[in-house]
């Protein structure tokens, strides 16, 4: 018996009985709170991680003017009907595979791309100059939030014979190149990569509106 009056086994019984119940299901990486398995995100534009935040969390970090650590992802989808860009343009990329998603990183002042693969997203060494000519020619391009928004590209194949290009939340791209990483198989992706990516495509399109005039009032840069 110890000195209260307790002993070591009721004293164990208490503190189990105390302890807070584990956590189940998502949480806001913020603040803690639970979200919804379809939630909203921010990115911390230093480690350019996705962070899974509650609604309240994120509109902390919509303000576009403000010089912020965090940025929040929006939910915009844009389609370029009239997108002047081909297998020239693809070449001067110098994208391996038919599919790419590329955003401009506004720490280090430049243009990023991404192409997926077995191992998940690979950064590729975008020449500089091929992305000038590809903005110049499709002034809409300007529009493109930084950080948190991406220019994703899809190339031809047997299906699909055009170029295709829309504007898409970052977290997207993330979201299909984990998808693609579980199916890939081979150098092109195989069947099953293919399939996702036709599904994916189709609810981009469905989501997607025509991108406004490149001199729209008010577009960010």
């Amino acid at each position: 018996m110890t000195a209260a009056g307790r002993t070591p086994l009721s004293s164990l019984r208490r503190i189990t009985n105390t302890r807070p119940e584990p956590i189940v299901g998502e949480r806001c990486e913020m603040c803690a709170e639970p979200i919804a398995d379809e939630h909203q995100h921010v990115v911390n534009l230093e480690s350019r991680v996705l962070m899974c935040t509650c609604r309240g969390c994120y509109l902390l970090f919509t303000a576009e003017a403000a010089e912020l650590r965090y940025r929040a992802v929006p939910d915009r989808y844009l389609s370029f009907p009239d997108f002047a860009f081909g297998s020239t343009e693809w070449d001067e990329l110098q994208i391996p595979v038919g599919l790419a998603f590329l955003f401009r990183n506004s720490v280090q002042d430049r243009v990023i791309a991404f192409y997926p693969g077995p191992a998940g997203a690979t950064e590729s060494e975008l020449p500089l100059e091929a992305w000038q000519r590809i903005e110049e020619t499709n002034p809409q391009l300007a529009q493109l939030r930084p950080d948190v928004e991406a220019l994703l590209l899809r190339g031809p194949d047997r299906d699909h014979p055009d170029f295709s290009a829309h504007v898409v939340p970052i977290d997207t791209c993330y979201e299909l190149v984990g998808r693609l990483r579980s199916l890939w198989r081979g150098f092109d992706g195989g069947q099953e990569a293919h399939a996702a990516m036709d599904e994916f495509f189709a609810k981009v399109d469905e989501r997607s509106r025509p991108a406004p005039p490149a001199d729209a009032a008010g577009a960010p840069r």
